[in-house]
């Protein structure tokens, strides 16, 4: 990587729950931001890290931009479609324009400046970890905020996640409009259809 290009790491957190919007973040460290100790792969840390690391990384970024795809357009243009767009509004939104843009797994949102996707990025890369960080922590927050509008499904635990819990309260309670109708399980829900 040449001196001096703005490098942004791109990655998403929510494509396999059941509810809830997709997250993703961008992330530009710059040479403050590098500095951070600890950034990894978001799901090899503890909530409370996560937590600290993602005010560290808002605080020492370059830049940093969070953009979301709802449950409409999830079940519109699928969740792969619905994660790249999320992505491409995450870069766009940023507010220093990157040189380049790495994301975390096999595909790439279609951008105006060069885009490479690496697998298993967010073990590798470390603005991509730095995003994955933001992404989860962010989507989490979401899934608190509607665990208050809707507490019977326990989202606060499970975060939308297909557990054994979530799938007996979905029983319980039936499907709301958080939910994901374009996803098997959601679906068999209000078809009665596998």
């Amino acid at each position: 990587m040449a001196a001096g290009r703005l490098i942004c790491g791109v990655d998403e957190a929510g494509r396999g729950p059941l509810a809830g919007p997709v997250c993703a973040a961008a992330v530009v460290l710059g040479p403050a931001g590098r500095t951070i100790k600890g950034i990894a792969d978001s799901k090899s840390l503890s909530v409370r890290r996560r937590e600290r690391l993602a005010a560290a990384i808002k605080e020492g970024a370059l830049a940093w931009s969070v953009a979301w795809a709802s449950v409409e357009e999830i079940d519109r243009l699928n969740i792969l479609q619905a994660s790249l767009l999320a992505m491409r509004r995450a870069v766009q939104s940023l507010s220093t324009p990157p040189d380049e843009v790495l994301v975390d797994g096999p595909y790439c949102p279609q951008l105006s400046v060069p885009t490479r996707a690496i697998i298993k990025g967010d073990a590798k890369v470390k603005a991509i970890a730095a995003a994955s960080i933001l992404a989860k922590t962010e989507r989490d927050a979401e899934m608190r905020r509607l665990h208050l509008r809707f507490p019977q499904y326990g989202l606060d635990r499970h975060k939308g996640y297909p557990t054994a819990a979530h799938l007996e309260a979905l029983r319980r309670h039936g499907v709301c409009e958080i939910y994901r109708r374009s996803f098997r399980p959601v679906r068999r829900f209000f078809t009665g259809k596998p």
